[in-house]
């Protein structure tokens, strides 16, 4: 996935419900608010600030979680503590305090009409308490605990109206070879913490088993039946492992052992609810970042510290060279660690294969590891990716031939102006020869159960159209009995920085209807499960839910 180019965004998302538009008064905006399903009447209302941060009585969280609340006067701070949770929270301070640790905010404590007004978003998911925000409808949803009937409120306008669904019969995970648009499925996203688990649970395996349980009962509600969760974000594992240091997004520090196995409870969480369960792997990425805090926070058996000649500097990040055979070996290992741990139902592979755009210095590799002779570095790199895909495909399906493998590629695997068989696209990169990765060949050879590319665009984006996308996929496919999944950009649904047709959940709506022209698309997979089920921008749970059931 292209984090980059949105993770402030999602950062900012945690601090606040939607942006309002530019002309819009905070104080005429007309709010309501429920928890679990009840209508609260707080004595003062709900409000937005200049800044766009939603603003509630702090007896509107407490009363949901039946956390304590302290205000001192002298000092302006409201102390707000549940379990081993304490927010501290200042007037007039740009930072708050999570468990002692600063956190930046762009809107603190404020006094209303004699009560002390919080910061929605911030407070109740650093407490648990979720916050489902319907933009049309003005209404906001909190959830205490995972018993979630579904979105409520008032129906999103121009959309027939959606009771709240009850929780779905979900049928049993949908093994290979089956037909229908059996794949309702959403990414969870680990890296950086943004999908699961939070920041502020780091070490309390209580809170993430029940945040997770809390998603995963949301994503059902709406009518999701898969998710595919990253368990090698970095090099690193959520997942016990001979090979690889845990994962700092569980503890907050890589390789310190959490206290119950995150992977286990996962699976079991899932098929509890008759739900499948894809482990999703960064095959080549060894780091996010470069900078020094990173680096010394590397645990010692990270790949990077054990075996530094494998390791290529680029783009400011580290990745594990693709040309050097050991090192596609040792991957391989950690996918195997899992495929044979665990009861997982597929092994997922995204797009991070060479770096797109950027130099790779990788001309030793080239010379040492190139026994065929293969005269272009860039059909040499290719054809590392094809024998890692190859090898890795041979031995999940030996050792258990019912999981499932696939792969989510870049969306444009060539131009159409670069190869006449690509796609009628204009793309500024492709798979083939920007990631090295040649799907085509993939797809061909049967080395692949599934393939779901990352058609991130909208049907009237000019130089990658939705739907000719799917088009040229289809064609692919066809014939070959690997099962097509499209990967939908949920993520990019009410983004202010997104152009017009984002600024509505019909172009998800819209884009499924035109899945649904084909048979050769067996389902979708949406990017990513928060901005559904959490962010839900104008209501595009509830558009979901009603087009799922239909």
């Amino acid at each position: 996935m292209n984090y980059r180019k949105w993770l402030l965004g999602v950062m900012v998302l945690m601090l606040l419900l939607p942006v309002w538009p530019g002309g819009v008064r905070a104080a005429a905006v007309q709010i309501t608010i429920e928890l679990d399903g009840e209508a609260l009447n707080p004595d003062v209302p709900p409000y937005i600030t200049a800044s766009g941060v939603t603003m509630v009585p702090v007896g509107v969280v407490s009363q949901g979680l039946g956390a304590a609340v302290e205000w001192s006067q002298s000092s302006k701070t409201a102390t707000i503590s549940k379990g081993d949770t304490v927010l501290k929270l200042t007037s007039g301070k740009q930072t708050a305090l999570v468990n002692a640790a600063s956190v930046r905010l762009d809107t603190s404590v404020q006094i209303r009409q004699g009560r002390v007004m919080v910061p929605l978003r911030f407070v109740s998911e650093q407490l648990g308490l979720q916050v489902v925000w319907n933009q049309a409808a003005k209404h906001i949803a909190l959830y205490s605990n995972a018993e979630i009937t579904g979105p409520s409120g008032p129906s999103v306008p121009s959309v027939p109206t959606v009771p709240a669904p009850s929780v779905p019969s979900v049928p049993a995970p949908t093994l290979p070879g089956s037909t229908g648009k059996a794949m309702k499925g959403a990414w969870i996203s680990t890296v950086f913490n943004l999908d699961w688990p939070s920041s502020s649970s780091a070490g309390n395996s209580a809170k993430q088993k029940q945040e997770f349980d809390t998603l995963l009962d949301k994503l059902q509600t709406t009518g999701f039946n898969a998710v595919f969760v990253q368990v090698r974000p970095s090099g690193d594992s959520l997942y016990t492992s001979q090979l690889v240091p845990w994962s700092k997004v569980l503890t907050g520090t890589q390789g310190k052992v959490p206290d119950y196995d995150p992977l286990e409870y996962i699976v079991s969480a899932a098929h509890q609810r008759g739900m499948q369960i894809h482990a999703w792997f960064n095959p080549f990425r060894a780091t996010t970042d470069t900078a020094a805090a990173t680096l010394a926070g590397l645990a010692g058996n990270h790949v990077s510290k054990a075996h530094p000649d494998w390791v290529v500097k680029a783009d400011s990040k580290l990745y594990i060279n693709p040309g050097i055979p050991e090192a596609r070996q040792h991957i391989i290992d950690t996918v195997m660690e899992v495929v044979r741990g665990y009861d997982i139902d597929g092994v997922h592979l995204d797009d991070y294969f060479y770096p797109s755009g950027v130099a790779f210095a990788d001309d030793a590799a080239f010379k040492t590891y190139n026994a065929a002779g293969i005269a272009s570095k860039a059909d040499w790199r290719r054809n590392n990716i094809n024998e890692f895909i190859r090898q890795l495909g041979q031995e999940i399906h030996t050792a258990k031939p019912e999981v499932s493998y696939g792969v989510s590629p870049f969306g444009v695997w060539r131009n159409k102006k670069a190869d006449s068989t690509g796609s009628d696209t204009t793309a500024g990169v492709s798979a083939y020869d920007d990631m090295y990765a040649d799907t085509r060949t993939w797809i061909k050879n049967g080395w692949i159960d599934y393939i779901a590319p990352q058609i991130y665009w909208s049907l009237s984006f000019s130089a990658a159209r939705y739907d000719k996308l799917v088009d040229w996929w289809v064609n692919e496919v066809k014939g070959t009995g690997v099962k097509l999944y499209i990967g939908q950009a949920a993520y990019k649904v009410g983004d202010t920085k997104q152009t017009a047709e984002w600024q509505s959940g019909e172009q998800i709506i819209n884009q499924l209807k035109y899945n649904d022209k084909y048979e050769e698309v067996a389902g979708s997979i949406m990017f990513r499960a928060n901005d559904v089920a959490v962010r839900n921008p104008y209501g595009l749970a509830s558009l979901l839910a009603f087009y799922f059931k239909s």
